[in-house]
């Protein structure tokens, strides 16, 4: 047997005038999506926003479902909104941030399993890793380069495509 240790690089910030004015404007967007989020079960409201290479930021926002599973987050909302409306657009940077009126969000919020598998598939697609940003509003914000620092052992198959 052996013992093996898993460690990833990231970095933190403890204010949003302390990101990178494309950070900030990217983080920003994210917070404007936060308006179309449909979340009438939890009140716990998500927005994304992706920054494509050519420039263009595309909107995503969580879309509950009363039949819970149906629902989707706003990490895949926005990625298949890219899929769909520009097929081999290539994926900069994200930032996701997440309110309720239930209660203060304290620390950033981070995706989840199935949104991060997503995220490696689109990574995978374009051969180029994705830098996301977990922004929480008024708070600390997480700088991440490439989905493998968050699923170290994502799934990929490359036999599966030929």
């Amino acid at each position: 047997m052996n013992k093996l240790n898993l460690t990833i690089n990231y970095e933190s910030y403890k204010d949003f005038n302390d990101l990178e004015e494309r950070d900030q404007i990217l983080c920003a967007k994210s917070e404007e999506a936060l308006g179309s989020s449909y979340s009438p079960y939890s009140g716990f409201k998500v927005g994304t926003a992706i920054r494509l290479t050519d420039g263009r930021i595309v909107l995503g926002s969580n879309q509950e479902n009363v039949a819970y599973p149906s629902g989707l987050c706003a990490e895949r909302v926005a990625l298949f909104a890219i899929g769909a409306a520009y097929p081999g657009a290539e994926i900069e940077s994200m930032a996701i941030t997440a309110y309720t009126g239930h209660f203060k969000i304290e620390k950033p919020i981070t995706s989840c399993g199935a949104c991060l598998q997503v995220m490696a598939e689109f990574e995978q697609r374009q051969k180029k890793e994705i830098e996301v940003l977990f922004y929480c509003m008024n708070g600390e914000i997480l700088k991440v380069k490439g989905i493998r620092s968050l699923l170290p052992f994502v799934f990929i198959e490359d036999r599966l495509s030929g």
